[in-house]
């Protein structure tokens, strides 16, 4: 499409109509149960930044988290074709943070192409050769990096008939040539931009609202996406993103979506002090999540004003129990180190969530070999030794953008997208031929190992003797509130050890029908005979 094409479309006399769809999961995932009651914060900043231009009405379709009133298809997805009957959108931007999504986005993008719609995308998938894919695949422009001026920027280059190249951080074609204008920088002043406005989500039902502080990290993990300088707005600007949920929507579950909460620690404290004073005056008790380094643990004065701002877990990164795989990921803690913190949190009040990387590829000139049974056996003594409260064991992901991609690209060790495609690429499925003495079926079957040992059925008992035990809170009435802590942080484990039970059986039994072990199959003979990854011979 040219300029001129979109200035015709655009220059209507009506209100235009601006749609941005997040894209369904392929199928159900160990992600989908969450997914259904919260939804993806970008999507709704980009959203935000357009409904307040002139002349647009704006929504958003997040399809995993679509609910029953919202029209369906046969295959009980958003039926997009009746969306367009009851209002027509001008332009639809698709999010492509989530690379397991990019197929659905493409078939989604196909259908709006053909109805004459301007198609937008951004997102961490659209880098490097990616760039290509989505415009042939129909995407008329790509938004790279954050998005929320350069998109501002775009709508109005397309309504005005201006000259697109002289926006920063776009990709278009221009007679079948690949444009991309200049890198634009990070949005360096974060309070100038709006609160995000979660009433323009349509069909949706959100309670855990994601929000949003600092950007960038400095931790240069090599298989992770987020990078750069960090930067952070005032606490004014974190402060309103909750209390206008709270007063708007009656909002109590925060989920702090940033990877490292508190990395500014005389503006953690602040915020910290201030929600605390908003709790106690509105007579409310918040129930937030927080991402948070291990390291924190040593800081008393910071946990003590988590814990007095509501924050009730804490979710870390641990990735892995092996110190060979923490050094290839650029991790710095000894696992030893790692249980020490985690009883100071536990110590402090907190609930914690493990997240990990299981099967984690060696560099070249580390000469560590480990078989699955062995690795397995370490995660289970791990998780078991620091009394985890919740886990999520996955494997790795060679992320489009990421060093990780790039070393196992090198190597020829990416399985070929023509027979393993993007659709997997969400953590659950072996992406890679793995060290060895590790197999791809090996990999194939681990991590739901390990979290079919943690989440099990048989919890369902302890919930019951909860249940059974409750009056004994009320003991120690000299200390009814640590009685009450105790016995609520037992019920919620068994809870959440249940309910993971039922989501792992959903999830088999789906990924039971999928023909991924074919695949995997193809794959491997499809993968030149001399890579084994990094074996003992080396």
């Amino acid at each position: 499409m040219s300029t001129s094409d979109s200035k015709a479309a655009l220059s209507l006399n009506r209100k235009k109509i601006f749609r941005l769809v997040i894209p369904g999961f392929p199928t159900f995932n160990i992600y989908s149960s969450v997914a259904r009651y919260t939804t993806a914060l970008g999507p709704v900043m980009i959203a935000t930044v357009i409904s307040k231009l002139p002349g647009w009405e704006v929504e958003v379709i997040d399809e995993n988290n679509y609910h029953r009133r919202g029209p369906k298809d046969d295959s009980s997805r958003p039926d997009h074709a009746a969306l367009q009957a009851i209002r027509r959108a001008d332009v639809v931007g698709f999010y492509g943070g989530l690379t397991s999504t990019i197929p659905r986005l493409y078939e989604i993008s196909k259908f709006y192409k053909e109805q004459g719609a301007i198609t937008l995308a951004g997102g961490q998938h659209f880098v490097d050769d990616n760039l290509r894919e989505g415009l042939d695949h129909g995407i008329d422009y790509l938004v790279i990096g954050e998005g929320e001026i350069t998109i501002r920027e775009l709508m109005d280059a397309l309504i005005a008939g201006d000259d697109l190249e002289k926006v920063e951080g776009i990709a278009f074609y221009r007679d079948g040539e690949l444009i991309k204008t200049s890198t634009r920088e990070d949005i360096k002043d974060i309070d100038q931009l709006p609160l995000p406005d979660f009433s323009l989500l349509r069909h949706a039902k959100i309670n855990l609202y994601p929000v949003s502080w600092e950007r960038g990290c400095g931790m240069q993990c090599e298989f992770c996406t987020v990078k750069g300088r960090v930067r952070c707005p005032s606490p004014d600007y974190v402060m309103n993103q909750i209390t206008s949920l709270f007063e708007r929507f009656n909002a109590t579950y925060f989920f702090i979506v940033d990877d490292l909460f508190g990395q500014n620690r005389l503006l953690a404290l602040d915020f910290c002090e201030r929600l605390r004073k908003y709790q106690e005056t509105m007579g409310v008790k918040f129930f937030i999540t927080v991402q948070i380094r291990l390291d924190k643990a040593k800081d008393f004065e910071l946990l003590k004003a988590m814990q007095k701002a509501s924050v009730r877990v804490v979710a870390i990164g641990y990735e892995s129990p092996i110190p060979e795989e923490l050094k290839a990921m650029n991790k710095k803690l000894h696992p030893d180190e790692m249980i020490a913190n985690t009883k100071i949190f536990h110590k402090a009040g907190f609930m914690v969530h493990g997240m990990f990387i299981f099967g984690y590829p060696a560099r070249e000139g580390q000469f560590f070999t480990m078989s699955a049974d062995d690795r397995i056996k370490a995660f289970w003594k791990f998780i078991r030794k620091a009394r985890i409260d919740t886990i999520q064991i996955l494997l790795p992901v060679p992320l489009p953008g990421t060093e990780l991609t790039k070393r196992l690209s090198d190597a020829g060790r990416v399985f070929p997208k023509e027979t393993i495609g993007w659709e997997y690429y969400d953590g659950n499925f072996p992406l890679f031929t793995p060290d060895y003495p590790l197999t791809a079926e090996d990999m194939h079957v681990a991590n739901k190992t390990i979290m079919a040992r943690f989440y099990q059925f048989s919890y369902v008992f302890a919930i019951g003797l909860d249940f059974l035990l409750f009056p004994m809170i009320l003991f120690p009435f000299f200390n009814v509130k640590d009685g009450w802590r105790k016995w609520y942080h037992s019920w919620r484990n068994n809870v959440w050890r249940f309910i993971g039970w039922n989501i792992l059986r959903k999830w088999m039994s789906n990924r039971n029908k999928d023909n991924f072990a074919a695949k995997l199959e193809a794959a491997g003979k499809n993968l030149p005979p001399n890579i084994k990854g990094i074996t003992a011979d080396k």
